[in-house]
């Protein structure tokens, strides 16, 4: 090939690379997110929207022994907003409900628990349907209890499954799911996790450009890419795909010294995040997911207090 038929070819590539949308107007179904038409273009824009985080935490941080109504009470009463709960529940709905009502908390999201069990990425398609099932329950569950988002693990990596396979056979589970997400309006928010898998920002961007739904984003958690990242970049880079916010610390020193999982036992503000610069990055990418969800050691009151009052900290610096 000449030089000028080599400028010429390249020339075409980046024009096709640099037009595809992050979401066609071609969306199936009778959903409201129907015939939305939304690019990578006004995905990543910069808006005017002032950003507020509530703050919510696992139910199972909560390790005094009280029924679920006092577990939300306490949770409202340590100056949390929300709860987040592992779905399928293992509560009636009902139970939920009441608890919520007696304690003025949310639910805005749920995790579904059967993701690292029987994975989307999992080469047997048995194994996934059973993942599948599980986090359609999860959907259906979130929207009852007035919520928006399910956490998902997008997929897993191991010697046994490859990475370009999980890459594909992840994608296509979740493609699986979007009849159900349009069906409840509900949210389903890909985790970065220590998975071996969608681990560059560049990547899970496009990971979730490829799926081109507006009802599939990314729950980013920014303590989780520390071991081999920074999350201001990764904030900056899936801008508006993110959905919501996990928060927890990590120290690279620890994990150095003492084990890589020890890297997770640290206090929040005493790790290697640096909260004003990840907080900015979430303050410029104009975040409105609401919500900034603790991810950490629970206690009893008084280390939940302290939990509550470093997020305030934390908080403060958007």
């Amino acid at each position: 090939m000449n030089k000028r038929d080599f400028l010429k070819s390249a020339a075409v590539i980046a024009g096709a690379t640099t037009v595809r949308p992050l979401f066609s107007s071609g969306i199936k179904g009778n959903s409201a997110v129907s015939g939305v038409k939304i690019t990578s273009a006004n995905l990543d824009r910069q808006t005017t929207d002032k950003v507020t985080l509530k703050k919510s935490l696992g139910l199972g941080m909560i390790s005094e022994d009280l029924s679920l109504s006092d577990k939300f009470k306490l949770a409202k009463d340590l100056g949390f907003d929300g709860v987040e709960l592992n779905s399928p529940v293992d509560f009636s709905l009902e139970e939920i409900k009441r608890a919520k009502e007696n304690s003025g908390i949310e639910t805005p999201t749920v995790v579904n628990k059967d993701h690292w069990n029987v994975p989307l990425s999992d080469p047997d398609p048995e194994v996934r349907k059973k993942c599948i099932a599980s986090v359609a329950k999860s959907l259906e569950e979130i929207k009852d209890l007035g919520g928006d988002t399910v956490l998902v693990v997008p997929g897993v990596v191991n010697e046994k499954v490859s990475y370009e396979d999980a890459y594909i056979t992840s994608q296509n589970s979740i493609r699986e799911l979007i009849p159900y997400a349009e069906k409840t309006g509900m949210q389903i928010g890909l985790e970065n996790v220590w998975n071996n898998f969608l681990i560059s920002p560049v990547e899970a961007k496009r990971f979730i450009d490829e799926i081109n739904h507006p009802l599939v984003g990314w729950y980013f958690d920014i303590g989780n890419v520390l071991r081999y990242g920074w999350p201001e970049h990764w904030i900056k880079t899936l801008n508006r795909r993110i959905m919501k916010l996990h928060i927890k610390e990590f120290s690279r020193e620890l994990m150095n010294t003492a084990g890589l999982r020890e890297g997770f036992n640290v206090d929040l503000l005493k790790g290697d995040n640096n909260w004003p610069v990840v907080m900015k990055a979430v303050s410029e990418i104009k975040h409105q997911g609401g919500w900034l969800t603790a991810e950490v050691p629970g206690g009893d009151r008084i280390h939940l207090k302290k939990i509550s009052e470093q997020m305030d900290e934390i908080i403060s610096y958007l």
